[in-house]
Parts: structure tokens; C-alpha cells; sequence
């Protein structure tokens, strides 16, 4: 096996070069186009580097001029502070989601009038900072804005690893240039080392300058410097790798191709496969031409996100969507309007938005009611701001389906008077119109729910009924709009009101509950024998925990049937979570958790909805779609189930890690842990030894094995940590994935910051192999 040999790569400063990308001379021509010189003379771009004034909006009283312009690394947008003592505030493009004309946003709604509507522009950002709400002198000039950026955006978003890895290290390369002559002199070399995260000793240092400084001039400039990026990004290991395979005249030929995919990475290949990957992969024309493989367009290919960790044919939706919605794990949020904690924090439509740009398909409304006969969201009984619920319907038809074409849950904690309730269902009706539905598909009663395929674009409600769906069939339709007590006593906020023995319900509302009836939960007997098929219960995560451990089987045949909501327990005040993997091992479909906190559960939901075309819809395995099922996660007795499955994993490099500390002095210490997710006998976690003072090309060439007796519910989720021996290691970055979704052989790995976006040019290189135990 080649990853064998990566142990004898020579050690001595192997620490400090490892990351071979192809030659650059971008920064000796241009430093600011790197990376995008697709861009390089485009008016759009051209318009952005010059930059303009625009009113900055955050109240009706405050709209103040500020400055805004791209730097010259193209990624950073500056902004000009009027503050005697603040600094100048940057934002990179990289953290932006969106770039949209209009007064959409909530706080343009709220702090402008209407006839600015068509100068106002705001950018959603993908972490938890605000929306930056703008108004430009004019419209043509706020769509000049909006088009500039979102080409700049989607640029960047669409760049190849390379030209990722090029952009940041010439971005750095520009930051340390102080005195901006294109020369780098020792102490600003000796910057760029501190900007891309590594500490090097002042001899060793000093030693690669002299032999980089050919002119003997005491700076580094044009040639020099590209020899410089050249030993900066070498990397020892591809060096190992490529040469086991590059038998033809120090090249790759199409055979030897064929043979590295077949016998390292374990994929069925043919000569015409070896030959498009030379082709689409291959920078040098002649070798092109002579159908080889250069050590550059091996590592390019390598790091295309198709030959990457995660299974390229488990990107789209690949899984059968056509079973019934009750047959899939659904991406679920809880209290879905919530920005910050639960008790005092805001309440924003923008919480929708983002929770639906993540894939999220079940999103909460607690509903109450408002001032001038318009029903609000908010956290009952506590500080949070309130918002009007038309707006937030607005926001969800808005941005549902932009992520994902399948049905959206409506999960509606009803608090609101019976006037207030009929206007929540004629803004409903009005807002998402035939997109909503309010009857079965069929013509007759349903006996089982429809699936994600046919509900595609289509919103469902999840509440309180008045009666059985069924009544309405057999015309007998109930003649009060009264909730009993033990239906009612199913809310999250029930115990909060002791003292409202009876729900009024109105009819408009109730009848728009089709498919997601909430009842009150007794046992798995009396649900098996009363309830029909869908009406559902809540549970919140210590009820469900304990029913997941002590009646494990008996909740995973109740979940084949029927669904089960899951929602994060009350003294979750902060708004932290629960780890959702118990309960998807029991089966629950709706595994609510609080989607604004950066957390490790949300990690590992986000690995759990990485796959499947990030629908927000992932198929049960066949053996929890059986009503006869004898799967217990607890005590796993045997069954189809078992396919014991032995992973190793050898965790040989990382690359490009980002600073953990804003300190320029502060570097990187980088562990690695492997953790396995899933039923009780899968769980495992094991860590590398610390990396000292390396995050841009670290290698620790560490072997683990894990046993995996489930490989149907498992995860795998791979994380780096900077280590500290007084305290709590900081987070650097992670990725989890199914462990059905794992590619073997030689992969990268890219990495998620800790709001679960994608960290530009980092990633882990590791080696993968699954095996059938013994």
C-alpha cells in the first residue's frame, strides 16, 4: 500500500512545504486579479475597486453616507467608518449569501418608506451578522451594486481549489508587501509566514531568503518570489504518491492512471476515464497532447470536489423520493424565528431565511396575538421582539424552495384568538395560495401520507384539528371549535399556560391541517390502536431520549407508521441543542434543533442532510420502513441490519487552516479527531498528536481503525482542533458525512467554519479503506 511509504518521507523541515499547487506568476503581473482573472478588466469589477457612496439603514432616524469599495485582494469589501475612533470595518465576500434588490429585507420594510423601494438593496450573509441594509443614490445605480457584487460573489464560489489556494496565499502574500513595491524584504517574508498561520525559526528562515534571493538584493521580487510560493507549496506526500504511479518518462500515462484509481482509490476504471480526467485536469498542452498526467494535474484532479471525500453520485438527490413522507428523516427547526437565545433575544423573518438556505423543510411558528388585528411570532412569556406573522409567511414563500424543490412544513404553536387565527389562515391562503395544501391529493380518504416527489413546491401545515380528517368525509364535520385539554396539552408552552383549560380553534384553520394533526401522546399501544395515520406527537428530547433507550423498538415501529416531532428541552435557554442521533435511531422523522447556534449537533445534522441534493429530505433505511421490524439500536439483535463494516482511517496532512487568533504572533498548534456517529456500539472518537506551530501544511500520517455494525445510520465526522494544554482547544474547522457516502483511497477533505460554511482554501488529506470484518 503506497500510504505506507508516506511514513519515510524525510522529516527534517517536511513541516514547513508541503502543498504543491501549479506554477504562479500571478502576483509578479497582478496580485489583486489572482484568482479571478476571468474578471481581469470587467466594468462590474472595475465599478466595485472604484466604490461609492451608499446610506447605511438601521433605524427609521439613523441612515447615515458610508463609503464602500473591494480592496484590491477582490474578496474584501471595505467600508468607511465616520467614527473618530472606530476602525474602518471590512466584510469578505466570501460570508455573503445573497445580494438582493428591494426592500425584501425586514429592516428596510420596517425603517424606510415605500418610495425608495427601488434604490434599496440589502446582502443576507451566511453567518449570524445582520442583514446590511443599503440605499443607493438611484435604482440604476442600486442594480449596478447588486449586479457587481453577485458576479464578483459567484465568481469567487465558483473558483477551482487552486485557483482557491492561489487566491489566499497571494492575498497574504499583498497584506505582508507593506510598503507596496512588489518586494518582499525579511521581516515582511517573515509576516507572510505569521499570515498563513506558521512559525519558522529565524536560521531557517533566513536560510530559504538566501536561497530564494538570486539577485542577492535583500528583498525577494518578481521570479524570486514565484520560487519562493514554489517552495511554499510543495508537498512531499502528492511527491510519494504520484511517483508509485508516474512510470512513463516521469509522467502519469492514461495506464497508470487507470491504475492508481483501480488499486488506490478503488474505483472501476477504464483507459477513456483516465483519459477525460487528462483532459479536463492536465494544465501543460504537450503532455496534454500526449494523453500524460503532469504531478500538477494529478494534485488538481485530486482536489476537484468531485474526487473528494464525499461520493460525487450522492451530491443530487440519488435516493427513491417517491416513498411516504413519514419514510424519511426531514431537517427540522425549532423555534425557527429565534437569532439568538430564548428569552430575550430578537425574533426575525431573516431566521427563516437562513434555516431554509440550509435545507431546513420543517420550520416553527408560535403564533400570538397582535396589535390592530395582526397575529405576531414570538417566544411566549418572554423578552424576545415580536414580529408580524404575514411577514414571516411572505419570507418562507420567498426563499423555500431556492435550496431545496421539496414540501415545506409549517410546525404552527397556536396561541392566537379564534379572529386572530381566521386572519392567520387567510394570510396563508392569500400569501402561499395553491402551493398550500388544504385537502388530500386524493379523492378519498388517504391512508398513508404522500411522498417528498409529489409534494414537490408544496407547504403542509402542522397543528391542531377540530376534528378527525375522517369527519369530513363522512359529512360530519364538528359543530364547536373547542380543543380538548389533552390535545392541548401536547404544546411546548402547555405548562406555561395552566390556566387555558380549552384551545379555541377556528374552522378556516383547522381545515387547512391535513396530513400533520397534533395529538397528545399516551403510549405506543394506545397510539397503534386510536390514532390514525396522521396524527402526531411532540416530544420534547428527554421524553423522547428516554423512550429511544428504554423502548427502543417499539418507538422505531411506531416511527414506521406515524411521525414524531422532537424539540430541544425548556432550560435550553441559551438556545443550545441535543445530539440528534439517538433519535434518528429510533426513527424520529422531525428532529427539531435550534438552528442559530453553531454547535456539534449541528454539525452532525448538517453531515446527516450533507447528501441526497441537500434536499432536506434523507431516506430511512429499508429495515425502519418495516412494520415488522426487529431493530433495537440498543441491543442491536440480529438482522439485516448488521453489516459490520471495519473503517481505517490514516489522517496524513491538512492545508491552508485559518487562524484561530486575530493575534499576529498566535499560530496554529492543529490536532485531528475522527469521531463515529450512530447506534450505541458505533460511537468512537479518536484525536492525532498536536502539530506545533503549523496550520498551512501540518502532516501527521496517524492510523486509526473503527468498527461500524450499522453503516446505514453512521457519520463520520472529521475535526481540527488548536491545541491547548491549559485550557479548551479552540474549533478550526470540520466535516461530517454518512458513512455510506465515504470514497476510499487518497481524499481531501474540505472544511466547514463553525457556522457550517465552507472554509475557502482549507482541507485534510487522508486515506480511506472500508472493509467487510471478519
Amino acid at each position: 500500500m503506497v500510504h505506507a511509504l508516506l511514513h519515510t518521507v524525510p522529516c527534517e523541515h517536511r513541516q514547513c512545504w508541503q502543498l504543491r499547487a501549479a506554477p504562479c506568476r500571478a502576483y509578479e503581473k497582478n496580485p489583486r486579479k489572482a484568482g479571478l482573472r476571468s474578471l481581469e478588466g470587467d466594468p462590474d469589477l472595475q465599478f466595485l475597486l472604484k466604490g461609492g457612496d451608499l446610506l447605511k439603514v438601521l433605524s427609521p432616524s439613523w441612515k447615515k453616507t458610508r463609503y464602500f469599495r473591494l480592496q484590491e485582494d477582490c474578496k474584501t469589501m471595505w467600508r468607511e467608518s465616520k467614527k473618530t475612533f472606530k476602525k474602518n470595518d471590512t466584510f469578505s465576500l466570501d460570508d455573503i449569501s445573497a445580494v438582493q434588490m428591494g426592500r425584501q429585507s425586514e429592516g428596510l420594510k420596517k425603517n424606510t418608506e415605500e418610495q425608495v423601494e427601488d434604490r434599496c438593496f440589502f446582502i443576507i450573509f451566511k453567518s449570524r451578522r445582520k442583514n446590511l441594509d443599503l440605499i443607493a443614490s438611484s435604482e440604476e445605480e442600486a442594480k449596478q451594486w447588486v449586479k457587481s457584487m453577485q458576479k464578483v460573489v459567484s465568481n469567487l464560489n465558483n473558483l477551482s481549489q487552486k485557483q482557491k489556494t492561489e487566491h489566499w496565499i497571494l492575498s497574504c502574500l499583498r497584506k505582508a508587501d507593506k510598503n507596496k513595491d512588489d518586494n518582499l524584504s525579511p521581516s515582511e517574508v517573515k509576516s507572510f509566514l505569521h499570515l498563513i498561520n506558521i512559525e519558522v525559526d529565524d536560521e531557517y528562515m533566513e536560510m530559504l531568503f538566501k536561497k530564494c534571493d538570486k539577485s542577492k538584493s535583500g528583498t525577494l521580487t518578481g521570479e524570486e518570489i514565484k520560487h519562493f510560493y514554489d517552495l511554499l507549496t510543495q508537498r512531499d506526500e502528492i511527491d510519494v504518491i504520484y511517483g508509485e504511479y508516474a512510470k512513463t518518462t516521469g509522467f502519469m500515462s492514461a495506464q497508470n492512471l487507470v491504475d492508481f484509481l483501480m488499486k488506490e482509490q478503488r474505483e472501476k476504471a477504464t483507459l477513456a476515464d483516465a483519459h477525460r480526467i487528462i483532459e479536463m485536469y492536465e494544465p501543460d498542452e504537450n503532455a496534454k497532447e500526449k494523453k500524460l498526467l503532469s504531478k500538477d494535474g494529478f494534485l488538481m484532479y485530486l482536489n476537484h470536489p468531485d474526487a473528494m471525500i464525499l461520493n460525487p453520485d450522492h451530491k443530487d438527490v440519488y435516493q427513491d423520493m417517491s416513498q411516504p413522507l413519514n419514510h424519511y428523516f426531514i431537517s427540522s427547526s425549532h423555534n425557527t424565528y429565534l437569532m439568538e437565545d430564548q428569552l430575550k433575544g430578537p425574533s426575525s423573518t431573516e431566521a427563516y431565511i437562513r434555516a431554509l438556505q440550509k435545507g431546513c423543510r420543517c420550520v416553527e411558528l408560535d403564533c400570538w396575538d397582535g396589535p390592530d388585528n395582526e397575529p405576531v411570532i414570538y417566544h411566549g412569556y418572554t423578552l424576545t421582539s415580536k414580529i408580524l406573522f404575514k411577514d414571516v409567511i411572505k419570507a418562507i414563500s420567498e426563499h423555500a424552495f431556492k435550496t431545496s424543490q421539496y414540501p415545506v412544513i409549517l410546525s404552527l404553536e397556536n396561541h392566537c384568538s379564534v379572529e386572530q387565527q381566521e386572519v392567520m389562515a387567510r394570510h396563508m391562503s392569500s400569501i402561499l395560495g395553491s402551493a398550500l395544501i388544504t385537502s388530500p391529493l386524493s379523492d378519498g380518504m388517504p391512508t398513508n401520507f404522500p411522498s417528498p416527489e409529489e409534494l414537490k413546491g408544496k407547504f403542509l401545515i402542522k397543528g391542531k384539528r377540530l376534528n378527525k380528517l375522517e369527519d369530513t368525509f363522512a359529512e360530519a364535520a364538528a359543530d364547536d371549535n373547542d380543543v380538548t385539554e389533552e390535545e392541548e396539552s401536547n404544546d411546548e408552552d402547555a405548562q406555561k399556560e395552566k390556566s387555558t383549560k380549552v384551545l379555541k380553534l377556528a374552522k378556516e384553520l383547522s381545515d387547512m391541517v391535513i396530513y400533520f394533526k397534533s395529538v397528545h401522546f399516551n403510549s405506543f399501544e394506545d397510539a397503534q390502536k386510536n390514532l390514525s395515520f396522521y396524527e402526531m406527537a411532540s416530544f420534547k428530547e428527554g421524553k423522547a431520549i428516554k423512550l429511544a433507550e428504554e423502548s427502543a423498538n417499539a418507538y422505531v415501529r411506531h416511527n414506521v407508521e406515524k411521525f414524531s416531532r422532537i424539540y430541544p428541552a425548556g432550560s435550553r435557554t441559551d438556545s443550545s441543542n441535543y445530539n440528534p442521533v439517538p433519535l434518528w435511531n429510533a426513527g424520529c422523522q422531525i428532529v427539531a434543533l435550534n438552528f442559530q447556534t453553531p454547535c456539534t449537533d449541528m454539525d452532525v445534522n448538517q453531515g446527516r442532510f450533507l447528501v441526497n441534493g441537500k434536499s432536506g429530505y434523507v431516506l430511512k433505511p429499508a429495515f425502519m420502513r418495516d412494520v415488522a421490524t426487529e431493530f433495537d439500536p440498543i441491543t442491536l439483535t440480529r438482522g439485516d441490519w448488521l453489516k459490520h463494516k471495519t473503517l481505517h482511517v490514516m489522517v496524513i496532512s491538512a492545508q491552508q487552516l485559518p487562524k484561530v487568533s486575530q493575534k499576529k504572533s498566535s499560530i496554529v498548534d492543529p490536532l485531528v479527531k475522527v469521531e463515529v456517529y450512530g447506534v450505541p456500539a458505533d460511537v468512537a472518537e479518536k484525536e492525532t498528536k498536536p502539530f506545533d506551530n503549523n496550520g498551512l501544511n501540518p502532516s501527521w500520517n496517524e492510523n486509526f481503525q473503527f468498527d461500524v455494525y450499522v453503516p446505514e445510520l453512521a457519520l463520520v465526522r472529521f475535526s481540527i482542533e488548536d491545541y491547548d494544554s491549559i485550557s479548551d482547544n479552540d474549533f478550526v474547522g470540520q466535516y461530517t458525512l454518512p458513512f455510506n457516502s465515504l470514497k476510499m483511497g487518497y481524499r481531501h477533505v474540505p472544511l466547514f467554519n463553525k457556522n457550517g460554511n465552507l472554509l475557502p482554501s482549507a482541507g485534510l488529506f487522508v486515506h480511506i479503506m472500508v472493509m467487510d470484518a471478519e
